[in-house]
């Protein structure tokens, strides 16, 4: 999540001079800055839209509920920030040990403060999401923070291993929580908290675990592998960017299609377009990772030869090159929002999409402002955010 330092400075209308890798670089702003977009326009339609769907795992959807067109697609289009956030995560962890290496840093302390960040992020649900996610009974939210943190935890040793091994055990995870869902779904004692910590989403003690660890973590991996491959070849990363795209498209239509394993408990019920898009993410299934990392395949090789126009780049740069520090404002501005206006859950899209525009202009300049101290101050505790 944290942007590589590596960054160019010039206007976008000068990018064409700007050196392969930092090219890349401001690929990676601009698709984590893009969604970054799509998770603010989600939280405003949480906090706002009174018709908000949220049917994405089988334990919220029932057959045969509706789904309206427009409803559904102002979710789904959201669909894609987790994996991609999540992707880039490891993706960029490799960069940032890459270079702490060639600043002299000890392998121990990069271990260190991969650690501590991951600790930190992953503290950051319970301690300060809770306030604008609560969960019932009141318990302390896990979800996309505490999977990324931990996920870090779990790569600051794993990240020892080839990368191609990891990128392998990426994908067996993807492939695999399907049927280990399945074989954990009876535990009891202490397995069922660890089935709730690492596999299935739901109540555990004082927690409410939205984002179990390791299907994130397969994701997070897969990012680590694909860093490392555009690290070797980068020459032929954008081509291999399209070709995973494609395989990706390819299992999406497969399993969608044949309508039985990789949909964990949500086949289609029939052949609308809703329906085909209607896949699990609570825990993600093999049709939802497929389809989303696809797009997101499909994205990051268009932004490494696409200059978007200088409008958008001033909304996606900052937002991708301080994404967390976005990602711990935006939620509560909307919240706060929502109760200034005494409008939460009693509008539409309409309001949906003006409350992300407002927060979203609201904190660029934040996020801008902070991305420069940071810079400024690289020892200093911004550097975990």
């Amino acid at each position: 999540m944290r942007a590589p330092a590596l960054v160019s400075s010039n206007p976008v209308v000068e990018l064409p001079a700007v050196r392969p890798v930092a090219q890349r670089q401001l690929a990676l702003d601009w698709l984590r800055g893009l969604v970054m977009v799509l998770m603010t326009v989600d939280h405003a339609s949480g906090e706002f839209n009174a018709g908000r769907l949220f049917t994405d795992a089988s334990i919220f959807y029932r057959p045969g509920m509706p789904l309206p067109v427009d409803q559904f697609l102002v979710r789904w289009m959201t669909h894609l920030c987790a994996p991609t956030f999540v992707f880039l995560a490891g993706f960029v962890l490799l960069g940032s040990v890459e270079r702490r290496r060639r600043d002299g840093a000890s392998e121990w302390e990069i271990t260190r403060f991969i650690v501590t960040r991951g600790l930190f992020i992953a503290a950051m649900d319970p301690i300060w999401m809770r306030i604008v996610f609560p969960t019932p009974g009141g318990r302390w939210i896990l979800q996309v923070l505490y999977a990324i943190g931990i996920g870090l935890v779990a790569l600051a040793v794993l990240r020892h291993l080839p990368a191609r091994w990891l990128g392998l055990l990426g994908l067996a995870i993807v492939l695999g929580i399907e049927p280990l869902a399945g074989a954990v779904a009876q535990a009891s004692g202490v397995g069922a908290v660890l089935a709730k910590l690492l596999v299935v989403p739901g109540p555990v003690g004082p927690f409410f675990v939205g984002y179990p660890l390791l299907p994130w973590l397969g994701i997070m991996l897969l990012g680590w592998g694909a860093a490392d491959l555009a690290r070797r070849a980068p020459e032929r990363f954008r081509r291999r960017l399209l070709l995973a795209a494609a395989i990706g498209l390819g299992v999406f239509a497969v399993v969608r299609g044949l309508n039985g394993w990789g949909n964990l408990g949500l086949p289609r019920e029939d052949g609308s377009l809703v329906q085909w898009l209607h896949t699990s993410k609570y825990p993600p299934s093999v049709s939802y990772v497929s389809l989303e990392l696809a797009i997101s395949w499909l994205l990051l090789a268009a932004f490494m030869t696409w200059k978007p126009p200088r409008v958008v780049d001033a909304v996606l740069r900052p937002l991708g090159q301080s994404a967390l520090f976005f990602y711990l404002l935006h939620a509560h501005l909307l919240w706060l929002l929502g109760l200034g206006l005494g409008l939460a859950g009693k509008a539409g899209l309409g309001m949906t999409f003006l409350a992300a525009a407002l927060v979203i202009a609201i904190l660029i300049p934040a996020c801008n402002a902070y991305r420069r101290y940071k810079l400024e101050h690289p020892a200093s505790m911004a550097q975990y955010v």
